[in-house]
């Protein structure tokens, strides 16, 4: 006789596995305690091949590939039913054009399957949830709108913020209730977010690239819908701050840096913001969810901190680091952020995502 022992954890598919941000979402989900892999799927051009076959030497992560992967057989991301046989829900990273992953998410969400999205196409979908945890966890009641909207009981998507406002909007977010007017964000990103290496961007050492396609829009216009509020069945974005934004391409591996000015309707005193940034936690933290930072803002009193290299795997990557905090001449204060682009600013924070929505019900086991 054998005994056959059924897993009572979720079954996560990958879609987009074998992409810089599918192999961080196969490294963080090796022994999570409530989720499983249990499909990668990718393009055509890749389907029916091991994983390790399909990967090849794009292998971007400094561990390696998982045992559990490597002999794993990738499916074609369109095979949209067959996959829904086999996952609970999926976390979506593809490359693709803006339309047709907009496509390709809706068609999973109709398949009864919730998406947990890291692509851009649908976060200005009025009733699609953006969500940094810590930040705004009340917005995923929308999901309620949306299954009205897509005409399912279990499929949704939720998507994940861009990478770069990581860096400050934590920091600014409990500086809300003393009304900022005004903020002015530089971010220097690391070439992690292009879903580069240094060996296959030898161009960017010893470089600075002061463009990031879209990246300024983003990063201007993405705070305002975190810090909105639910109004019938759409998100309504804030209408302050005025945020302005300069994106530029620095040459480090991992880690987004920002340099940040702010002035307040209601200035703060220095020790009110570093106060507010120390007893500042969210959903994941009064939860205990595992990909929660115990602490989500840490603040350097060092003059050279926060650092990329040094800071950037604060709570293995998902915590906030901050620095640098004073009064300017122009605006009321100045300040310098850290997060780590491919962990809290996209694979990670994914997931922390999924952990809130299966904890708060909306994604459940078949």
């Amino acid at each position: 006789m054998v005994t056959i022992i059924m897993s009572n954890k979720l079954r996560a598919g990958i879609i987009g596995a074998t992409g810089m941000v599918g192999q961080r979402f196969i490294t963080l989900l090796q022994n999570h305690p409530y989720f499983e892999i249990s499909v990668l799927a990718a393009s055509p051009r890749s389907a029916g091949l091991k994983y390790s076959e399909a990967v090849g030497q794009r292998w971007k992560m400094s561990s390696d590939i998982p045992e559990s992967v490597k002999d794993m057989v990738v499916m074609s991301s369109d095979k949209i039913e067959e996959i829904s046989k086999l996952v609970d829900f999926v976390f979506c990273a593809v490359d693709m054009k803006k339309e047709e992953i907009k496509a390709l998410e809706e068609a999973y969400a109709k398949a009864e399957i919730p998406v947990v999205s890291n692509n851009s196409a649908n976060r200005w979908t009025e009733d699609v949830p953006m969500v940094i945890p810590e930040i705004n966890d009340e917005h995923i009641k929308i999901i309620d709108a949306q299954r009205k909207r897509l005409g399912t009981k279990y499929g949704f998507i939720a998507v994940k913020p861009n990478c770069s406002i990581q860096s400050y909007v934590p920091a600014l977010t409990p500086l809300l209730k003393y009304r900022p007017k005004v903020v002015v964000a530089t971010t220097y990103q690391a070439i992690s977010g292009a879903g580069k290496t240094f060996k296959e961007w030898p161009e960017m050492i010893d470089n600075v690239i002061p463009y990031i396609g879209g990246e300024e829009e983003k990063s201007e216009q993405e705070p305002l819908k975190i810090w909105g509020h639910i109004e019938g069945n759409k998100i309504v974005k804030a209408q302050s701050p005025i945020i302005t934004t300069q994106c530029i391409r620095v040459p480090v591996s991992d880690g987004h840096t920002a340099a940040v000015f702010v002035s307040f309707e209601n200035k703060p005193s220095k020790e009110e913001i570093l106060r507010a940034w120390k007893e500042f936690k969210g959903k994941p933290q009064e939860m205990g969810l595992p990909s929660a930072p115990e602490q989500f803002i840490t603040y350097f009193e060092e003059d050279n901190r926060p650092q990329a290299r040094l800071d950037r795997d604060i709570y293995k990557g998902m915590g906030i680091t901050v620095g640098r905090l004073r009064e300017d001449t122009v605006y009321d204060y100045k300040f310098v952020g850290l997060s780590h682009n491919t962990l809290r600013g996209a694979a990670g924070g994914a997931v922390l995502i999924a952990e809130l929505l299966y904890r708060e019900g909306y994604i459940v086991k078949k």
